[in-house]
């Protein structure tokens, strides 16, 4: 049961908060995505993403440009969450396995929105269950709180109970970034790994 509150809290937050967030609208024809895009961010591509400061698996602060150096799935979610985080990371892991066998060069990331638990070494063992190539990231409270703004996601620990085994509310987008464009497009939670290909394909064909 708490299992299945878990996941229908995640996925009812997401619906709501992607209401606000999301806006579907004409394509402009001075976009060089135009041709792969379903769907448009209020205000703009430009208004999600951006410089951040984490800490990796090798606890090392890294920024995003020692990130983000090829086309990536990006994820915030966290390693404790009991459904829908490792169903949105296997489902990148697939995809990105997918695009590299036809000749893409790309790679899945993933971002804690837990930095209680979840320490380089929590993330490092989460992100090689995954995926060989899948970049784990954490940091401070405040790197954290910080790489999510920019990003526009939502999470929201869950108070009482147990204090070590808590869930957090969370956005469930994941982002695919470009390191010269940056965020240029993002995929829902019900999408499954064949869609995601086809539509990250498009853009980095588009890209060049």
């Amino acid at each position: 049961m708490t299992k299945l509150y878990a996941g229908a809290a995640a996925v009812a937050v997401a619906a709501l908060l992607g209401g606000s967030w999301w806006v579907t609208f004409g394509r402009a024809s001075d976009d060089p995505f135009a041709q792969c895009r379903e769907s448009a961010v209020s205000g703009g591509a430009g208004s999600i993403g951006g410089p951040f400061e984490l800490v990796n698996t090798e606890g090392e602060t890294v920024t995003d440009e020692d990130v983000i150096t090829k086309p990536t799935l990006l994820y915030f979610g966290y390693t404790f969450c009991p459904d829908i985080c490792p169903a949105d990371a296997a489902r990148n892991a697939e995809a990105t396995d997918m695009l590299q066998e036809d000749g893409y060069d790309v790679q899945p990331a993933f971002i804690s929105i837990d930095p209680e638990r979840d320490t380089p070494e929590v993330v490092g063992d989460f992100v090689a269950w995954m995926h060989d190539d899948m970049i784990g990231l954490t940091g401070s409270p405040e790197q954290v709180k910080a790489a999510s703004q920019a990003y526009r996601t939502f999470y929201r620990k869950q108070e009482g109970g147990d204090p070590d085994y808590y869930l957090v509310d969370h956005s469930t987008f994941t982002y695919l970034v470009f390191p010269e464009e940056g965020f240029v497009e993002f995929f829902r939670h019900d999408e499954p790994a064949e869609e995601v290909v086809e539509r990250a394909a498009c853009f980095i064909d588009a890209a060049g």
